[in-house]
């Protein structure tokens, strides 16, 4: 479990820093996305993944990598706009942006820690195909969970997902790493 934490602060530490580079470049712009639109754009990012791999090349010369970044970053900015007020400003402060990222990925953590005591890293013998498919199907039950307006009955809810999201695209960029 320690080369894992360690495995995973690493990538993470990747993610933060592209993140926060990017929030110096533009601010926070994205905070004037709806839901549905960041759902959509992590939608994409899954789909393209599923399509490198199932073709076996990308005319594109981003790497898949940067997807898998690009979907742990995008759930972080989907938590942070839930977890904001409807009447908190647009653009945020650079150091409160970084606080609420670390936030977030402090609640990951402790996620990671708990599934894999229970799991026994069971995640280090999936494919990374598989991986991208279980990003895709959290993300069609965010759909539908954003269609129903939030409402579940008895499943996950939206944090959950994202959560999930988050753990399976680190998990999928260790394994890449390794490769």
């Amino acid at each position: 479990m320690d080369k894992t934490l360690h495995q995973f602060e690493t990538i993470v530490r990747r993610c933060r820093d592209l993140f926060l580079k990017k929030t110096a470049d533009y601010g926070t712009a994205w905070r004037i996305l709806r839901p549905s639109s960041i759902t959509d754009q992590l939608y994409i990012k899954a789909l393209r993944i599923r399509s490198i791999e199932e073709k076996g090349a990308q005319k594109v010369d981003d790497p898949v990598e940067s997807e898998f970044i690009g979907l742990v970053n995008y759930c972080i900015l989907a938590l942070i706009q839930m977890s904001l007020s409807q009447d908190a400003p647009l653009e945020l402060p650079p150091a409160e942006v970084a606080r609420l990222y670390d936030e977030h990925i402090q609640e990951n953590i402790r996620l990671l820690q708990a599934k894999n005591h229970d799991y026994d890293e069971a995640w280090r013998l999936m494919r990374i195909s598989s991986m991208t498919d279980l990003i895709l199907q959290k993300l069609l039950r965010i759909k539908q969970i954003e269609d129903n307006q939030g409402q579940t009955q008895v499943s996950e809810g939206l944090e959950a997902n994202y959560r999930d999201i988050i753990n399976y695209s680190v998990f999928a960029l260790i394994r890449l790493s390794e490769h």
